[in-house]
């Protein structure tokens, strides 16, 4: 499998000028399962693990400790950007990186990625077919499957998926209609001049201004997720455009900003994460989230072993443990979604309908959940089904960083 060209230069400055996720935690894990990995060799290891609190969760870690016997759990909570400078400068501090799947190059390109086996993984076998097959509307480096493996018989992983999502727009639905909000143009809406948001992280921004570019006929890019250099140039144009009209209320990276800013009422549309909606109905305020007529953007994260670690059975275990069901209860319960069929064997089964099925909610009102509530966007196979692509890591990054940096000073 090709391994897709970077160079060391445009990761650093990837990893120092653009922003990205970051994320609310929260519900309960259900008890600890002893994992197939624990073993007394276990106890003199330990896990230290950096990456977005998605995933590094300190509720998921001890119990990880519990059901695997590893001496010592740490983890440290980070934007993509910061833990890619940590880890490429150098630092011996982590075992291990909850990455995300587009910038796994990072990594790689630099040596700093430990494949690992799947016949070390006993919970492998659970995993879902979009880590496994390829969607054949899409080349297979532009997905995810094309992503996380170093071969192409699908023996050894770049990254073990803990977590996935498919994302789009929140909006408030007292000003703004789901004819409306329903399409990434409406980011760029004079009728929402001074009220809209746009995420910080190129990789995103650029991507979503090139679905909108497309639709109103000034752009024919076929995957927006890894555009040539001249739509790059013309979306640069657009964004500045935009932003010196005074478009965007706020330019935002970080989750608690977003909700702040939707429930405020400041921003009425922005693109978002799904957590962030919920957080924002869960506090009473209007919120829903998008089907873009486009498409969503897909993303999945999950542990990358760090070459050179001395706990190599502590991140193997550790990864395992992600796809055993009930790390996948906390993470599902915020929004996004386990990629292990796991979760349905741990998960109560009216949560599970609900939150991966279409059905509506039954249970008592919950975090701003109603009785007869369904999820926006429907059930984890139409949301899947509606992908217009994958994160990726572009064939013109640098240019790309390049570009972005003129629209943050215009």
């Amino acid at each position: 499998m090709d391994k897709p060209h970077v160079n060391r230069r445009s990761m650093l400055k990837g990893g120092a000028t653009s922003l990205a996720f970051a994320a609310l935690g929260g519900g309960p894990i259900l008890g600890s399962m002893r994992h197939a990995m624990a073993a007394s060799g276990l106890a003199s290891e330990q896990l230290r693990t950096i990456g977005l609190s998605v995933t590094v969760q300190d509720r998921i870690l001890q119990d990880f400790k519990k059901a695997s016997d590893v001496g010592s759990v740490s983890g440290t909570a980070a934007t993509f950007p910061d833990a890619q400078t940590k880890i490429l400068s150098g630092s011996s501090d982590f075992d291990c990186w909850e990455i995300i799947g587009e910038r796994l190059p990072a990594l790689v390109q630099t040596n700093k990625d430990a494949p690992v086996e799947t016949s070390g993984l006993k919970n492998w076998e659970s995993i879902r077919d979009t880590f496994t097959k390829a969607d054949p509307k899409w080349p297979a480096k532009a997905q995810i499957v094309g992503q996380i493996w170093t071969d192409d018989d699908h023996t050894k992983l770049y990254m073990v998926p803990a977590v996935y999502n498919y994302d789009s727009i929140g909006y408030n639905p007292d000003k703004v209609s789901a004819e409306e909000a329903n399409t990434w143009t409406c980011l760029f809406d004079d009728k929402f001049k001074g009220k809209s948001g746009l995420n910080t992280d190129p990789l995103i921004a650029f991507g979503q201004a090139i679905m909108a570019m497309n639709t109103l006929g000034l752009l024919k890019v076929e995957n927006p997720g890894n555009p040539p250099k001249e739509a790059i140039t013309e979306a640069a144009k657009f964004l500045i455009s935009k932003k010196k009209g005074g478009q965007f209320r706020a330019l935002w990276g970080d989750f608690g900003e977003l909700v702040n800013l939707l429930a405020s009422g400041e921003m009425v549309v922005s693109d978002a994460w799904q957590p962030a909606v919920m957080a924002v109905k869960a506090q009473g305020k209007p919120c829903k989230y998008a089907v873009p007529k486009e498409g969503y953007r897909a993303w999945a994260i999950g542990p990358a072993m760090i070459a050179g670690t001395a706990n190599k059975d502590a991140v193997l275990a550790y990864a395992d443990y992600w796809l055993s069901g009930p790390p996948g209860i906390t993470v599902s319960e915020q929004g996004y979604y386990s990629p292990t069929t796991n979760i349905e064997k741990v998960m109560a089964p009216d949560r599970y309908a609900f939150w991966y099925e279409g059905a509506p909610w039954k249970e008592a009102e919950w975090r701003g959940i109603k009785p007869g509530d369904l999820r926006d966007g429907g059930s984890l196979k139409e949301r899947a089904a509606h992908v217009a692509y994958w994160h990726q890591w572009p064939d013109e990054y640098d240019y790309l960083v390049s570009k972005w940096d003129e629209f943050l000073s215009a």
